[in-house]
């Protein structure tokens, strides 16, 4: 009896023996080296959750069960995509915990990563903090300011469970034509470069042994993406998604540089991955051969395909070619290799679930502040005074009675532009959460100075008004991508009335909300004082700060303001060169004491 128990006892430790090991898998035990967890993990997988791994899909078809059924490595909100009207950050983390528990479900447990266009903070996100776009980025000249910028909204995005933003985006816009301009930091590709500290704020300052590799430093940060891919600012005619026609010696001089410090930085894609639908983009008219799209787009070298409906076409299209040897498994080993390098260094695998402390984090008063410097930093003083020798600004907080006027004066969705809770931007107030410019100048004014509004006044209410100055805040509506491409860019109506009624009357200071320079010439001899604001985004009160000399403005010109559209494309460094403000022009003034 007693030596058959003792070779049961043998029997049932070399049995749980071999039941440790083969639950232990090098690729889920963070000491091991990356590359060793890699290929580990990549060993043990099917072709099905290989592809799974390359898959992108819209938050919308986002199941748990899809999750899991098809392998699916990566969610995608689009512009707008939301869990529900005004969902908070708790309701967005719900969510991406969800679709988390369908890929962890799965035989391997590959976390997915889930993406967001956070181009000017957690724009998708209902009261969160919206930054400047962009071009008023390039204004300040400050990369430390966009450094804690990304800081801010690394916070913001993981505040929502997600940990992926669809941002920096480096294009070099040389055509203001283009809807995307204001997406641009500048025309100029020495600012477009070092604006590239965004990254290193979403993700953390790379350590040196990182250099060039993807890098994400923890469970507060999150991977960037330098995008969208090179020449995209050089389209012809600003004309969005349109062929850019350029030598080699301009694509690598002007549009490839910030590429480069991009990936010195450790920008996590880094692993390349499609535009929405891109790859149906490859045909004309899209879609028309899918298997071809699909062949091509995987074969030049694409990682990880956005398809946000499609996805089981894709996933069919790709096995079919994989199982026929028309790509071969060496490519798609390669892209998985990459998307994994960058889940396992971003700690996906360790903490793929969101973090509820950070609920917090969306629009913070801190992060509001930022923002708010932000904005003071990238106002461009174009004009002050009708000569030298008489600055209207800064204006002083003590007066009478003053007249606010224009369509973007009260109007917060207007301010913000562009991908600010839906894809388009929508004018309005009830959006979201922020400071309309009427409402900052009211809040920084004397109190006993009357502050009157009226978007578009009449001739006679304005000469009745006896006011001791204007403020007019005008511009372009919100738009997005192919939306706003525009071949005449002269001020919507009736801003260009709005101007010319009220600057003939009373001292005026123009104030621009636009994404981009636009036709000012006309109506530039009326104004006393004209300034470049951009698109401030949630926090106005940024623009009175300086309009009443709280700062001085600091701001230079990120591209240069042409005459007439006519002249377009025009940038600096050009043979004729004839703006009517060049690059880099800013007129200053000093802060009250």
């Amino acid at each position: 009896m007693g030596s058959s128990r003792k070779i049961t006892s043998l029997l049932l430790m070399f049995c749980l023996a071999v039941l440790v090991r083969a639950e232990y898998a090098k690729y889920k035990d963070p000491k091991q080296p990356l590359a060793v967890r890699i290929n580990d993990l990549l060993g043990r997988m099917t072709l099905a959750e290989k592809i799974g791994q390359m898959t992108q899909i819209e938050r919308v078809n986002a199941t748990a069960e899809a999750m899991s059924k098809y392998f699916i490595g990566s969610v995608l909100s689009g512009g707008g995509s939301v869990p529900a009207p005004q969902a908070s950050a708790q309701a967005w983390a719900s969510m991406v915990n969800e679709m988390q528990r369908g890929s962890l479900s799965t035989r391997l447990g590959i976390p997915m990563i889930y993406g967001i266009d956070a181009v000017h903070g957690n724009n998708n996100a209902y009261r969160a903090t919206i930054f400047p776009h962009n071009i008023g980025l390039g204004a300040t000249r400050d990369p430390m300011l966009v450094k804690r910028i990304g800081e801010a909204t690394a916070l913001e995005v993981r505040a929502t469970g997600i940990s992926y933003a669809f941002a920096p985006c480096i294009a070099v816009c040389r055509d203001p034509r283009w809807g995307r301009c204001y997406e641009s930091y500048s025309e100029d590709p020495k600012v477009v470069q070092s604006m590239t500290t965004l990254i290193s704020g979403l993700q953390g300052d790379a350590p040196s042994d990182y250099t060039g590799r993807p890098y994400v430093g923890g469970s507060k940060k999150v991977a960037a993406c330098a995008k969208h891919y090179v020449g995209d600012g050089g389209t012809y005619m600003g004309i969005n998604a349109n062929n850019t026609i350029i030598d080699t010696h301009g694509l690598m001089s002007i549009h490839m540089p910030a590429y480069y410090n991009s990936i010195i930085r450790g920008v996590s894609t880094g692993f390349v991955i499609t535009d929405y639908e891109g790859i149906d983009q490859i045909t004309s008219p899209p879609g028309v051969n899918y298997s071809y799209s699909v062949e091509a787009g995987i074969g030049a070298g694409i990682d990880m395909v956005m398809v946000p409906f499609a996805y089981t076409e894709f996933i069919d299209d790709l096995t079919y070619q994989v199982k026929n040897n028309i790509i071969l498994m060496s490519r798609i080993d390669d892209a998985v290799y990459r998307i994994l390098r960058v889940k396992f260094t971003m700690g996906l695998f360790e903490n793929p679930f969101a973090d509820p402390s950070l609920a917090g984090e969306i629009g913070s008063h801190e992060h509001r502040e930022v923002a708010r410097e932000a904005v003071r930093k990238s106002l461009v003083l174009l004009k002050n005074g009708k000569s030298a020798s008489t600055p209207l600004l800064p204006l002083p907080k003590k007066a009478r009675k003053i007249l606010v006027a224009g369509s973007h004066a009260d109007n917060l969705g207007n301010q913000c532009g562009g991908w600010t809770i839906t894809w388009q931007g929508e004018p309005g107030n009830n959006n979201t959460a922020g400071t309309t410019i009427l409402s900052a100048i009211k809040s920084t004014v004397d109190p006993g100075t009357q502050v009157v509004y009226a978007e578009n006044p009449d001739r006679s209410a304005v000469d009745a008004g006896e006011y001791d100055y204007a403020i007019v805040v005008v511009g372009e509506p919100p738009y997005a991508e192919t939306a706003g491409d525009n071949l005449n860019l002269t001020i919507p109506e009736p801003g260009p009335a709005v101007i010319q009624t009220v600057c003939e009357s009373v001292k005026c200071v123009v104030v621009l909300i636009s994404g981009r320079p636009l036709v000012v010439e006309p109506y530039i001899g009326a104004m006393d004082a004209f300034v470049a604001a951009w698109l401030p985004g949630s926090e106005g009160q940024g623009v009175a700060d300086v309009l009443f000399g709280d700062y001085g403005f600091t701001g230079k010109l990120p591209r240069t303001w042409f005459r007439s559209v006519d002249q377009l494309p025009m940038n600096v460094g050009d043979e004729h060169y004839d703006p009517l403000f060049p690059f880099g022009f800013g007129l200053t003034t000093e802060a009250r004491k």
